[in-house]
This record gives C-alpha cells, structure tokens and sequence, in this order.
C-alpha cells in the first residue's frame, strides 16, 4: 500500500502534469515560482487557481513554529488557500481517547505546545513592514471534537487546585443545526473559528505553539469566525502563514485550558499583502465591527495594550484626537477577555462600524437572557478569577452539574466582558447564557 507521502506527491504530480497540458498561452501564464516548487515536490497544490493544502505528516508540525521551517505551499497576493488542519498532538486526540493517553502525550513532549499547525505558506512580495490581509471566507469543521481538563498537579487551566480531577469530554458536532450536546438539556452553539492564525515571528529558532504575540499565533479570539477578515503585520519575507488549534466551541478566557478542540475539513481563506501598512498587533474586521487587541503576561497590561491600540486605530479610522478616540471607546467598546491561559492574556475590543445607541452599562444581577456574576478589584486578574469562580459556583448551584462540568461549560460558553475602565479599578462581569438548557 502506498503511503501517504507517495499519495501526496502523486497527486502534485498529476497537477503539474495537468499544467504542461494546457494551452500554450495559459501555460505561459502559469510559470509562476509555486508551479515550479510544486513540480519539485510541494505538498500544495495550485488547482483552478485555488490552493489546495491537505494536513498531513509532510505539511504540519506539533507544538511549535520555526521561521526556517520550508513553505508548504507559494501563493501570490489575492490567492485562495484551501486548507485542512489536524487535531491536537498530530491527530492523536481523537473521538475515544482517555483522559490518561491526553495526559500522556502533554507530558511526554515537554515544551511544544498541544497544537498541530499546517504550513507554513510563502506568500509572495510580503516583506517585513506589510499586513496580510486574511479574509476567512469558509470553515468546515470535523464532525467531532474534545474538551479536557488535565491533571491539577501540571498547573495548567486558569484554576487546577480548584479542580485537579482530569476528565475530557468528547462532543458530536450536529453541523446540520451548528450545536453539539453539552449534557442532556444543554445545547453549544457551533461557532468554528482557528484559535492558531499566525505568521512567523522576526526572531529565528523553534518556539512553542502556546503563547500569542504581535505575529498573532494563539489568540483564541472567538470572533475569528467565517465571514471575518484578520489582519497581521509582517516579520519575515514570505510572512509565513500557519494556522491550526481549530475550534468549534470556545468561551471567552477558554478557562480549563481548552475549548471544543477538533480539526477543520476546509479552512478557505485568501490572503492579500497591504504594502507598507505596518500594525504593531493584529486586527479583526467583521461586517459591523472592527475589533481591536492587546496581550500580555500581566492581564492589566494586556488591558493597556488594548487601549493603546484601540486609540490608535480610532485615530487613524476616524481622524480623532486622543479624548474623543477615548469617549467613543468608553460608549460604544464593547470590549472582552479573549483567553487568560496561553502564558499571554489576550483581550479584544469590538468597536461598531455605525454606532447608533451607547453601550448598556455591564449587567451586575442575572438578565433575562443571562446569569450574570462580576468583580471588581485593582488586579484585572484577581476580579476575573473572582468572577469566574462565582459563575462556576452559580451553575453548581443552580444547575446541579458537577464542579468539573461546570468548569468545563465555562470554559466553552462563559461570555466575560470587561466593565468600565476606572483607574484603580478594574471590572469583569461573566455571563452564563440561559438559552444553553433546551427543553426536550
């Protein structure tokens, strides 16, 4: 039986026998430096222009990013990539896997992180100092995927001596109705997105997969859904684009260390090269928002970061000065903690393309919708492990799930939102969606 790599280079070989077929004239159009590369032994393979690039052994690594790593694929500004992704640890976390072999395969292989990333892809004429411009235009995700909690002596997850039982869940995606089956009477939403999206970073040598940066990388932004287009700045000719940790389910602060995690059958992006237009962090634009961020070890400056770019941007978008760029943040920012778990805390700020009425103030008692636990304290941190907790607490109680569920389903829809931004005060208010218990 042939293996995989055999079956991968014969089919490039049938695609670049198919380009020496083509008319002269269109042949002529297509000696571009990826065909050549293709013809030499590329995974991706270039197909009615769009790029096609499967996960396999050949095109991805585990746990870490290495700009010396050679490009699985060429594309030129304004091309379509086709991609696939794996699931964690190359493919080992699969639909029945015990908690001990998860355990296992993180221990085993210290200093890499979980995540499988496919390319990286050379995007050609990115050069340090640009943007790619990455518009997800499609995700399909596996029809399964898996949330654990690992053991508490690790120290991983935002609380592992509250909760140092390991366990993992393994979830059916219905991608017909876009839920999954939390436990009997509670419904996720399925709302895919690549929790990995990143270039490679200016600094040669290999580095774990887990903290997020400038280049992007692990920012487990949930908003990074279909439809949305990513910016990140450039560090390295070629820029290098990788994406993996795909997710189908994720909470805002992903607290137990992980969301729904699964693997994409289609990841359909395309990706245009903004010359000179530098960014110090990446962007998000969706239809109605663009979405400003800011990541830091310390969650008070990843804060700081956040609202540094976010006047930034303000003044570059709207030409305000630094007070109104801060008033138009204050009433309409609807700003967020993305993930507190990847060494580097992340948080985002959503701000309205047409904003017509002033954001409500935060809810501090349960809504009709939600319910609803917050904390204030002078550490950004200290306030979201209070409320957190709390809300943990609250669906214990109210709920009756167990501490490692109810750790878990905060982890996958727990909602956190970043209250009024007081010097000497910061407020987080976590919401629970009511609409997660279905009756039937």
């Amino acid at each position: 039986m042939p293996n995989r790599r055999d079956v991968l280079f014969g089919g490039a070989a049938i695609a670049a026998a198919a380009t020496t077929g083509l008319p002269k004239a269109i042949a002529q159009q297509t000696k571009r430096p990826e065909i050549t590369a293709l013809q030499e032994g590329y995974v991706g393979q270039y197909q009615g222009g769009v790029y096609l690039l499967p996960a396999t052994d050949e095109t991805v690594q585990w746990g870490w990013f290495n700009n010396a790593e050679p490009p699985r694929a060429r594309i030129k500004s304004g091309d379509t990539v086709l991609m696939e992704t794996m699931m964690a640890s190359q493919n080992q976390i699969l639909p029945g896997v015990s908690i001990e072999q998860i355990t296992k395969l993180r221990v085993d292989h210290p200093g890499r992180g979980p995540h499988t990333v496919t390319g990286p892809i050379f995007v050609e004429g990115a050069a340090p100092g640009d943007t790619l411009k990455i518009r997800i235009n499609r995700i399909v995700p596996r029809p399964y995927g898996a949330n654990w909690n690992l053991p508490g002596n690790l120290k991983l997850g935002q609380f592992p001596g509250k909760f140092p039982e390991p366990q993992v869940k393994h979830f059916f995606l219905d991608t017909k109705r876009r839920v999954t089956q939390f436990l009997p009477g509670i419904e996720l939403p399925v709302r895919p997105f690549p929790g990995i999206l990143g270039v490679a970073r200016a600094e040669s040598g290999q580095y774990s997969t887990v903290p997020p940066g400038p280049f992007g990388g692990n920012l487990d932004c949930r908003e990074m859904v279909e439809g949305t287009t990513v910016y990140l700045p450039v560090f390295v000719d070629g820029a290098l684009l990788w994406s993996g940790d795909s997710h189908a389910v994720q909470g805002n602060g992903e607290i137990n260390l992980t969301a729904i995690e699964t693997a994409f059958s289609e990841l359909n992006i395309t990706v245009n090269v903004l010359k000179r237009r530098q960014l110090s962090w990446p962007r998000i634009e969706s239809a109605t928002h663009w979405i400003t961020m800011g990541y830091d070890r310390d969650l008070n400056r990843a804060i700081e970061i956040m609202e540094e770019e976010t006047l930034k941007f303000l003044a570059e978008w709207k030409g305000m000065s630094t007070s109104e760029a801060r008033q138009f943040m204050l009433s309409f920012g609807d700003c967020q903690v993305a993930e507190v778990v990847n060494q580097l805390k992340g948080v985002y700020c959503m701000l309205p393309k047409n904003p017509t009425t002033k954001l409500a103030p935060r809810p501090t008692a349960d809504t009709t919708n939600n319910f609803v636990t917050y904390a204030t304290n002078a550490d950004a941190m200290e306030a979201m492990n209070l409320a957190a907790m709390k809300i943990i607490e609250r669906i214990q109680e109210i709920k009756g799930l167990s501490a490692l569920n109810a750790y878990a389903l905060a982890s996958l829809a727990m909602d956190t939102r970043i209250g009024r931004l007081e010097p000497g005060a910061k407020n987080i208010h976590c919401l629970m969606p009511k609409s997660l218990w279905v009756k039937g």
